[in-house]
């Protein structure tokens, strides 16, 4: 790694929690990131530098692993991993050179197959169940969300609906769960 990055994870050092943050829902992670626990992750979606600024050192001192969500130079300026959504990532080229922590947006095997040719350290594979970011999206259900996992050929991450009510019928191949709500105060742990 360039620039102080972190070393990349092995399959047993991917975060069991990661926080989304949301431009709607949450779009100031930072309470909820201060309640996560050390090694927890943050995707940071959607938000301006200076609030992100501010979310990397709130990370750095809780020790969280950051994501920022398709933008890779703002990932490397903030040492922090890069997270490519399904579409719409910029910097990508740069990050890659520089290679810090790399998740990706998984709905399908066309996102395992990108997710393989990026050798992206996990996959966020979604939505398992119904979820209010994407209303109205069909999920995966657990057995559709297992075999995406399985052949995922990297840590598989469960989000979508994922909550207190849910996170008992993720599929054991879980390497972690993801979430918004789930995580805004706490109760998946």
């Amino acid at each position: 790694m360039t620039r102080g990055h972190a070393i990349r994870f092995s399959p047993r050092r991917v975060p069991r929690l990661w926080l989304l943050s949301d431009p709607v829902r949450l779009p100031d992670p930072a309470p909820a990131a201060a309640r996560l626990p050390r090694g927890a992750a943050v995707i940071a979606r959607g938000m301006a530098w200076p609030a992100l600024r501010a979310l990397a050192a709130l990370c750095r001192r809780r020790g969280l692993t950051l994501f920022v969500a398709g933008d890779g130079r703002a990932a490397l300026r903030l040492r922090a991993g890069l997270h490519l959504p399904e579409r719409g990532a910029t910097g990508l080229l740069p990050f890659l050179l520089g290679r810090g922590p790399l998740s990706l947006a998984v709905h399908g095997r066309a996102g395992l197959a990108r997710g393989r040719r990026l050798r992206a350290d996990a996959a966020l594979i979604s939505p398992l169940f119904a979820t209010a970011s994407h209303p109205g999206a069909r999920p995966l259900a657990p057995h559709a969300w297992a075999w995406l996992a399985r052949h995922a050929g990297r840590p598989a991450v469960a989000l979508g609906g994922v909550g207190a009510a849910t996170a008992r019928r993720v599929p054991p191949q879980a390497a972690g769960l993801a979430a918004i709500e789930g995580l805004r105060h706490g109760r998946l742990r």
